[in-house]
């Protein structure tokens, strides 16, 4: 039976990468859980799963590997969660001072979700070629709070390609999870 990892999730169907590099659509056959949660979709991805080939580019789930770790929130579904992402090697949580501003209570929220999955964090905080000197101050700052209480920190600009390459460093080969507000990255 052949194996691979969720690399996309539509809904019912799922998208996997199988180990000889093929892209199969996939659909689930019987239920998955976690235990204790009820949850509005059964895997996401970066699932490793198992399934059967129907034809050359369809296929159906019939087994989940151990989960290594993994990140839900509440769903707007009364009583239950939506499963985020799964075997997660770290989380960038992109956050900026303006256009938009992301709250400190939201990053702190968000820092305590993480650590309750056991899920290493970082902070990138983006848009730094529009900021004044008083903005980038409070920056520096905030960066050296979130530090010295042991997270890790990247200042950037997606659009003026500043310590881009660092980013791509820190992201390859691990299965990362970018998160923040809309209009951030």
């Amino acid at each position: 039976m052949p194996n691979g990892l969720i690399i996309k999730s539509t809904g019912s169907w799922y998208k996997v990468r199988s180990d000889s590099g093929h892209i199969i659509d996939c659909r689930v056959k019987g239920k998955f859980r976690i235990k204790g949660y009820r949850l509005t979709n059964p895997l996401s991805v970066g699932d490793r799963v198992f399934f059967e080939t129907e034809d050359a580019t369809k296929g159906i789930i019939s087994k989940i590997e151990k989960r290594k770790n993994y990140i839900i929130r509440r769903s707007p579904h009364a009583g239950k969660y939506s499963l985020l992402a799964a075997n997660i090697d770290q989380v960038f949580l992109m956050v900026t001072l303006t256009k938009p501003k992301t709250s400190l209570g939201f990053i702190d929220r968000f820092l305590v979700g993480t650590a309750f999955f056991n899920i290493p964090c970082v902070l990138v905080f983006n848009k730094i070629d529009l900021y004044s000197k008083v903005e980038l101050a409070i920056q520096d700052e905030l960066m050296k709070t979130y530090t010295n209480v042991g997270y890790k920190t990247i200042s950037i600009s997606c659009i003026g390609k500043q310590n881009i390459e660092h980013l791509e460093k820190k992201m390859s080969n691990k299965i990362t999870l970018v998160s923040g507000h809309s209009g951030v990255g």
